[in-house]
């Protein structure tokens, strides 16, 4: 077993970014435009198809023209027809692959997340990728494995940055309860600790007073107050929603799994 923040190199990214792509295109392109998406109920699958076209247009312009800044980025128009969306997913998905592979990826541009580098969004929707081919592939019940490196990979980064994250206007105060969450598969162990998240968003005024969960400042030497294992492809895909946890085994105490369960609980797309 082996502890700490787990990454994959750029060009790994990059690879897998391609394949899920290609495959997420693959399993919609027959599919039926008004088919519900069970993983997300408020869409069907031509929503899905723009949604994951107009998130790949996104990146793939921040990268190529290097934002530093996207509030007068204005987005491009929805197609009208399903095969305008297909079309438009690949021209997206080719655009964001070459934007990625030829830019340093030490290089910064805008980004939300605390890491800002062209690496970490080539990180980023890899994952992103992932998750809505598993999505796709539920729309139409045609479900294959998750690769369990970028599965695993995926569990880091969902605990640490999706739901971990600290804005700079945020304090992040841990308790002393921490859980473990493993991959069996993979041996990797993502050391969480529980806490509370204060603070005001400056631009909102939104005042935050809240549980959260933080990878950053758990110790990881802790003694957890729970474990939780199972495959990398289990656990990610219970993280984002899109499995239960019934393929999960849960050691030590329960009241601390169910307070992380539903910290875990809050939508993220």
């Amino acid at each position: 077993m082996h502890t700490g923040e787990v990454t994959l190199s750029h060009e790994t990214y990059l690879t897998h970014l391609r394949a899920e792509s290609a495959r997420f295109l693959d399993v919609l392109r027959d599919a039926d435009p008004a088919l519900p998406v069970p993983s997300c109920p408020e869409w069907r699958s031509a929503d899905l198809l723009w949604h994951l076209g107009e998130v790949q247009w996104f990146w793939g312009t921040v990268v190529a023209e290097r934002l530093q800044s996207v509030e007068a980025l204005e987005g491009p128009a929805r197609p009208g027809t399903y095969a305008e969306l297909l079309s438009f997913f690949a021209e997206q998905s080719d655009r964001l692959q070459t934007a990625l592979s030829s830019t340093d990826p030490s290089e910064r541009v805008y980004m939300w997340a605390d890491d800002k580098t062209v690496r970490y969004i080539g990180r980023r929707q890899a994952h992103e990728a992932l998750i809505h081919r598993l999505d796709a592939e539920l729309t139409v019940d045609e479900v294959t494995p998750l690769d369990a490196d970028l599965a695993t990979d995926g569990v880091d980064e969902v605990l640490r940055v999706m739901f971990g994250g600290c804005p700079p206007w945020g304090t992040f105060t841990p308790s002393s309860t921490h859980v473990h969450v493993v991959a069996s598969d993979t041996g990797t162990v993502v050391p969480v600790v529980l806490g509370r998240f204060t603070g005001t968003n400056p631009d909102s005024g939104t005042a935050y007073d809240e549980p959260e969960v933080s990878v950053t400042a758990a110790d990881a030497a802790a003694q957890p107050q729970a474990t939780v294992k199972g495959s990398a492809e289990d656990l990610d895909a219970w993280l984002w929603h899109r499995r239960d946890d019934a393929r999960l085994t849960v050691e030590g105490d329960q009241g601390t799994f169910a307070r992380l369960a539903e910290m875990l609980s809050q939508p993220i797309n």
